[in-house]
């Protein structure tokens, strides 16, 4: 019996004898990819090359891509672990032709692999195969079922289908096409409702979609499915399916992708695992260690790639993913921290296929640890919630409110029920299912961005500009091939319009990885005059570089320009960009091999540069790395760029570092600092390290929870920025004397300088912080006498407070003002002038910056006559403000200290009032 990891081994070997690249999953955060919420498909990677904005040199790819459904349209989370077949992450087997072969070879290898005994053997009396039944102006995939029926499969066994089942679009425009899908008759016990005797296309759960396989045909516009001049093939097979299918199991999660994290769930949470439980699916322990072992292998990948816990976006669905993961363990009664060593468990049973799993366990592990301790706290709010829910709720547990707890603070759904049943209050459930679908229209909608869009016409059909901006910052004679002006192409540029000019070669750096585009001119054939000015560069399509100009005279397709990069602005980006490298490595080695870059700006004058980390670095760390950094700028190290470099032979071989976000082909582009730094880039850089003069960080702080970011200026921007730290260095030197000796770091290691003339006397800045702290002392000080002063005041004032003190139907009353008091001295007059009185009421009323504060205060032995937050209210509304507060103490704030008097005045009514 073939495991899944030779299945999947396998499928990737035929492919590959059929002249196909075998090419690595993609990140499960999609490149460039705005309308995707997760990878989730195995095209997804290639959806560029479909669309015509990208170009590869090979026409066959085969791959195994990591993929997660679990948000947006693909919200079905609450089936996961309760279905055989449901799961978040999932592994598609696909192949691809790219313009290359069509439906015959299609549909001829997926038969031979699937029936060969030479490959995977099924037994072909077990499958089915459907084809598109044609609908409106679109005709029945009579070629697909032909090549069915000459394959061998019998006529029986071919079924046609629907737009729904049966035909796949990109989006509202672009390719798609008929698809044919091949099935698997799992047997009468596969069955969800029992069924014995039903037939193929029964949704009961017997039979199971194996391999759909699609054939892009058309090209979708507004109103019409055009044919496209090279149709295309794409595929997928689930491999967790195809698993279950060979190893003659009914269950994806009874295959050896599942048991062994089935079987280390157990042990975590201490449940006994027997073959019938690993089988029952309805049962809540067998489904409980389901959830964990499928939740277990989405977190680790997502994090793994770059998704950290967060409250919106992917950082959302990956949050629910983790709570549901624990929730589950918690109903097996394991309350301490356990998923974060799930992680391991994932990483050994699939680091042969993703060795990328072994460098980054350990900080997965770390940040569901940081989940977990989060979420603990969480939950226990959310029972206090529920709590006080069923409670206030004698007779139902409203459904909206029960979807708040869940959403928010993860509490299982069943645990809600149980815990309504067991006080006999009734649940919503009507009413929670509305929240719930509510919450799913709302993912949906937040997701569902815009279809990416073929490439422009304009662009489509154009040669590759070649790049000549690693060698030179100007090549003259370029022609223009295309001019695009708002959004249609367009044969000339007017004086003063703007638009997008199209070179057969051209020096300018198209904006790519983190890196501006170029700017600017265009000079004409005399190599004087300036025809154009170009603000930016960009690519349309992979290789073509769209220039953003305006014009300054007329500009013709077929004109021959002179580009010129403003080569001052390009030096000053080329610093940056050597600078971020250096920063990167100089990161990971004073904060860990587990920092990783998540997104970068580089631009003339500044960098930015965000990473994974859990904490705020600290000064002394950021003062390391600057150290670090700028050593290795000292040193001039050559910075040497391999073109053309192998992927495989780039990352295994110089060990460079891919980039958060970025997509690489099968030739790469290494930049190496020494034996400091290499990662894939091809972004341009100083010649050596020397260059960029010198790098200085200006500000460390987050973006979102577990990425940091840092910014920083180099050459030229280092220089201002150290003139103007001299500037305020002069002019904090006027107000303060520098002090002996130096401060000692945090950390206890010696200063940077220890030992050197500087070491005499103490920084301007730490100057300035020792006599700011000096003052502020002062102030402490100053402001601790003066409130003694006002209080020993007030209390003098109420040395002879007795005739303020009136009878109000037998109760003495006492209302006073005394201006300037804090909250809290207020209390504290409160207490002595009850204590004073023995029995009565209290009002005190203070003004002070144009606010007014009011206190009351009851003696206890009156609290069940007058309420102090009943007297408080109808007075704090004379002076505009509102209160309340305990029967024997309450406070309020207002807005008009010239109503004070009179609302002190008015207290007496109130109480009267309030004594009948």
């Amino acid at each position: 019996m073939l495991t899944g990891s030779e299945i999947r081994r396998k499928f990737l070997d035929y492919f590959v004898q059929k002249g196909h690249k075998e090419v690595h999953s993609s990140s499960l955060v999609p490149a460039n990819d705005p309308t995707l919420l997760f990878t989730n498909a195995g095209m997804n990677q290639f959806k560029d090359v479909f669309l015509g904005l990208e170009k590869r040199d090979y026409s066959r790819a085969t791959s195994s891509q990591k993929c997660v459904r679990a948000g947006g349209k693909h919200n079905d989370l609450e089936n996961v672990g309760f279905t055989n077949r449901h799961h978040t992450f999932f592994e598609m087997l696909g192949n691809f032709s790219f313009g290359d072969y069509f439906k015959k070879e299609a549909i001829a290898f997926a038969w031979e692999l699937i029936t060969s005994k030479e490959w995977f053997g099924i037994d072909k009396s077990k499958l089915y195969v459907t084809v598109f039944e044609g609908q409106g102006n679109i005709p029945r995939d009579e070629e697909a079922e032909q090549l069915w029926l000459e394959i061998g499969v019998p006529r029986e066994r071919i079924f046609a289908m629907g737009m729904k089942d049966n035909f796949w679009q990109m989006g509202d425009t672009g390719p798609c096409g008929p698809c044919s899908e091949i099935h698997y008759d799992m047997g009468p016990a596969a069955s969800e409702h029992g069924h014995a005797d039903c037939a193929f296309t029964c949704d009961c759960g017997r039979y199971v979609e194996l391999w759909n396989l699609v054939f892009m045909q058309y090209n979708r516009e507004v109103n019409a499915f055009n044919l496209l001049p090279k149709p295309s093939i794409d595929t997928g097979m689930g491999l967790e399916r195809v698993t279950a299918v060979l190893q003659g199991v009914i269950s994806n999660y009874e295959t050896d992708l599942f048991t062994p994290l089935i079987k280390r769930a157990a042990e975590l949470t201490g449940t006994p695992v027997t073959k019938e439980l690993e089988r029952e699916a309805k049962a809540k322990s067998a489904a409980s260690l389901r959830v964990i072992a499928d939740h277990s292998r989405a977190a680790t990948f997502l994090i793994s790639d770059g998704v950290l816990p967060a409250n919106d976006g992917r950082g959302y669905v990956l949050r629910k993913i983790i709570r549901r993961a624990i929730t589950h363990g918690r109903l097996l009664g394991q309350t301490k921290p356990f998923l974060n060593e799930m992680v391991f468990a994932v990483r050994d049973l699939m680091q042969d296929a993703y060795p990328e799993l072994k460098e980054t366990a350990e900080r997965v592990s770390q940040n569901v640890l940081m989940e977990e301790i989060r979420f603990a706290h969480t939950l226990d709010v959310g029972l206090e919630k529920l709590e006080s829910l069923l409670r206030q709720s004698p007779e139902s547990l409203a459904g909206d409110e029960a979807f708040k707890l869940y959403d928010t603070f993860g509490m299982p759904l069943d645990f809600m029920q149980d815990s309504a049943r067991d006080q006999g209050i009734a649940f919503d459930q009507a009413g929670f299912d509305r929240a719930m679908e509510e919450q799913k229209t709302r993912a949906r909608a937040s997701w569902k961005g815009a279809a990416k869009q073929t490439a422009n016409p304009a662009y489509q059909q154009l040669p590759k500009s070649m790049f000549e901006g690693y060698r030179q910052t100007r090549s003259d004679g370029c022609e223009v091939l295309a001019i695009v002006h708002n959004g249609q192409g367009a044969r000339e540029l007017k004086a003063g319009e703007s638009g997008e000019v199209i070179l057969d070669h051209t020096p300018f750096y198209a904006e790519s990885g983190g890196q501006v585009g170029d700017k600017g001119w265009f000079y004409s054939d005399d190599h004087n005059t300036v025809v154009a000015e170009v603000t930016g560069c960009y690519s349309p399509v992979q290789g073509v570089r769209a220039h953003q100009v305006v014009a300054k005279q007329a500009l013709r397709v077929g004109d021959k320009v002179d580009a010129v990069v403003n080569a001052e602005v390009r030096q000053s980006t080329m610093r940056n960009h050597t600078a971020t490298h250096l920063l990167h490595a100089g990161l990971r080695e004073v904060l860990g091999k587990h920092v990783k870059q998540a997104g970068s700006l580089v631009a003339p004058n500044h960098l930015r540069f965000d990473f994974s980390h859990f904490t705020a670095v600290e000064d002394e760390e950021l003062q390391d790395i600057e150290d670090i950094i700028n050593k290795e700028v000292l040193r001039n190290l050559k910075v040497e760029t391999l073109t053309d470099v192998p992927i495989d032979e780039a990352i295994n071989k110089y060990h460079a570092m891919a980039l958060f976000g970025e997509k690489y082909g099968d030739k790469v582009r290494v930049v190496r600092i020494g034996d400091f730094s290499t990662e894939l880039c091809g972004g341009t850089h100083t010649g050596a390290t020397g260059e960029i003069g010198l790098i200085k960080i200006l500000k460390e702080g987050s973006v979102s929870s577990g990425v940091r970011r840092v910014e920083a200026v180099t050459g030229e921007g280092s220089l201002a920025h150290f003139r103007r730290d001299h500037e305020l260095e002069t002019v904090v030197s006027r107000f303060v004397v520098p002090t002996l000796a130096p401060k000692p770091r945090k950390d206890g290691a010696p200063s940077a300088h220890e030992g050197s003339a500087q070491a005499d006397t103490m920084s301007p800045a730490d100057a300035l912080k020792a006599e700011l702290e000096k003052k502020d002392a002062e102030i402490k000080r100053l402001t601790r006498e003066l409130d003694q002063a006002r209080m020993k005041s007030a209390s003098s004032s109420t040395a002879n407070i007795g005739e303020k003190v009136k009878d109000v139907k037998g109760v003495r009353v006492l209302a006073h003002r005394v201006d300037n008091l804090e909250r809290a001295q207020l209390r504290t007059l409160v207490d002595q002038l009850r204590d004073k009185i023995g029995s009565g009421v209290v009002v005190l009323g203070s003004a002070s910056n144009g606010n007014v504060s009011l206190i009351v205060g009851v003696t206890k032995d009156l609290t069940g006559r007058v309420q102090a937050g009943k007297v408080i209210g109808p007075v704090a509304q004379k002076v505009g403000g509102k209160g309340g507060g305990r029967p024997d103490l309450a406070e309020a704030g207002g807005k008009d200290p010239a109503a004070l008097d009179a609302a002190l005045d008015g207290a007496y009514e109130v109480v009267e009032s309030l004594l009948g």
